[in-house]
């Protein structure tokens, strides 16, 4: 159990900003909830099924997912599969998609796959493994009378070919590489070339991984911000970038107003603090983004500005600053080369396509920000389900989702992976229904379960939350964000519509 020194101790660090210290929760405008006020925790306690019945259900789902445990080992053909099946949990669809991808897949598996290691008995009942276990060996847990079942293997980190549609470098030469890069734009061109695009085969598509050249009109899109018909989009840009000015000729004057100066002081306090520096620095970013932010926080006073909105700018910014900028890393690139009326309407759309990313968790930054609070308790319910051993050592050193948590749910997990991870990350969100609210929570379950092996390997209190303020992603690249959303992509499959297996 965590000593009350560690504990004082790390309240009275959560005040200070110093590197690689515990930091406070990024965001909160309120106290959290106490969860032993607002809600009994739910306890991790094994079911034993007790009826034939229950007995065929659960082994027939473990053999699914035994099954399907090597099918995100994914071509390009079967990331469209993925794709179609995101769409909709519909058991008969995505069953049959399941089985479309095991038969793409068995002869190759079978020719590389390894002797299978003999079923080891275990009272683990969890439906899906974490990806850092399906290299590491664990203890079983306690035996029970229960049928012995063998876990599935989840992500393997051998996984060849990315669902993103990148390749690794060490197994496809750059030719083979270039080609499925070719083919993939080519389709994007195609699907975006017609008189009226088809948005939910452009989602489809964009499940996998958007292509650089075609990523700011195809998230223009998917965000809502443009009309499918391509005749309509150039009087829309237009009518809006018109209008979000008119926001600034009327409002932005009152920022030093007395009923204003605070929500400004905190924007213009925040917006250093934000990453990349090189770029957020620039004295025209930096106007840019206090507008922004001043005019939403203005037009939605149920609201107004929070901390960790602003860093929901960035990707929307960085993308739409893509078309105009020739270097190849646009965090470094000079932005006072490009022209003013450029800069006038990348500013007008980051603006609108961030306003429509808010309007789904405009809940997460009201008073007491319920949308968090919310969507934490949820995390640390679903996690309980499919990985009880975390979820029991991190009651046991009486860590909080809310002091880990929190921030991933206020930030969407901007600060926990490196920019371009976060732009592949808000691909697939806004290819899915509700990403950015409802399947960002199978990612961040997914997020925590990728550090399995290391969180049962810290045993302090303070240790714990070092590490999981801090996580070790500064060299992740898409294809660690691939391996989490097909993870993600499992778990909403095996949850989303199943309140049973949800809650205990």
């Amino acid at each position: 159990m965590a000593s009350d020194g560690a504990r004082k101790q790390f309240w009275k660090r959560s005040n200070t900003k110093v590197p690689g210290s515990i930091q406070h929760v990024y965001g909160a405008q309120h106290p959290p909830f106490d969860p032993l006020l607002h809600g009994t925790l739910l306890k991790a306690t094994p079911k034993v099924p007790t009826t034939p019945v229950k007995a065929r259900r659960t082994s027939t789902f473990q053999e699914f997912e035994s099954n399907t445990s090597d099918a995100w080992d994914a071509s390009e053909d079967d990331d469209e599969l993925l794709a179609m099946a995101a769409e909709s949990l519909n058991t008969e669809v995505v069953m049959e998609t399941a089985n479309r991808v095991l038969r793409n897949h068995s002869q190759r598996q079978e020719r590389r796959r390894p002797p299978e290691p003999p079923a080891v008995p275990s009272s683990d009942l969890r439906l899906v493994k974490s990806v850092s276990e399906s290299h590491t060996s664990c203890p079983a847990e306690s035996a029970s009378d229960t049928a012995p079942l063998q876990r599935s293997q989840s992500l393997p980190h051998s996984v060849t070919v990315a669902l993103g549609g990148t390749s690794d470098p060490s197994t496809l030469s750059s030719s083979a590489l270039s080609e499925r890069e070719a083919s993939r734009l080519d389709k994007f061109k195609q699907l975006l070339a017609g008189p009226n695009t088809d948005l939910e085969e452009l989602r489809k598509l964009s499940w996998s991984g958007i292509p650089k050249s075609v990523r700011p009109i195809t998230w223009k899109l998917l965000s809502g911000y443009l009309p499918a018909n391509v005749e309509r989009r150039p009087a829309t840009l237009q009518r809006k970038q018109k209008e979000y000015f008119a926001f600034i000729e009327h409002y932005y004057d009152s920022r030093h107003d007395d009923a204003h100066q605070d929500t400004y002081r905190q924007i213009h306090i925040d917006i250093p603090r934000m990453s990349p520096e090189a770029l957020i620095l620039q004295p025209k970013v930096t106007e840019i983004f206090e507008r922004i932010l001043f005019i939403w926080a203005i037009r939605h006073p149920a609201s107004g500005y929070v901390q960790g909105i602003n860093d929901l700018v960035t990707p929307f910014f960085v993308v739409f600053m893509c078309e105009h900028i020739e270097e190849e890393d646009v965090d470094a690139a000079d932005v006072s080369r490009v022209p003013t009326d450029v800069l006038r309407n990348v500013e007008a759309d980051t603006y609108w396509c961030m306003s429509r990313l808010l309007d789904g968790i405009q809940d997460n930054y009201t008073f007491a920000q319920p949308g968090i609070q919310m969507k934490v308790k949820m995390l640390e319910e679903l996690v309980s389900r499919i990985d009880e051993r975390v979820h029991r050592h991190l009651e046991q050193h009486e860590v909080r989702y809310l002091q880990f948590a929190f921030r991933w749910m206020n930030n969407l997990l901007t600060r926990e992976v490196p920019l371009h991870c976060t732009i592949r990350l808000w691909d697939t969100y806004q290819s899915e229904p509700e990403g950015f609210s409802h399947f960002h929570l199978y990612v961040c379950a997914a997020f925590l379960g990728r550090w399995r092996k290391e969180i049962l390997e810290e045993r302090d209190f303070q240790e714990l939350l070092l590490f999981l303020q801090n996580l070790p992603t500064a060299h992740w690249g898409d294809e660690d964000i691939s391996l989490l959303l097909a993870e993600a992509y499992r778990l909403k499959f095996a949850f989303a519509d199943a309140p049973n297996h949800y809650k205990k």
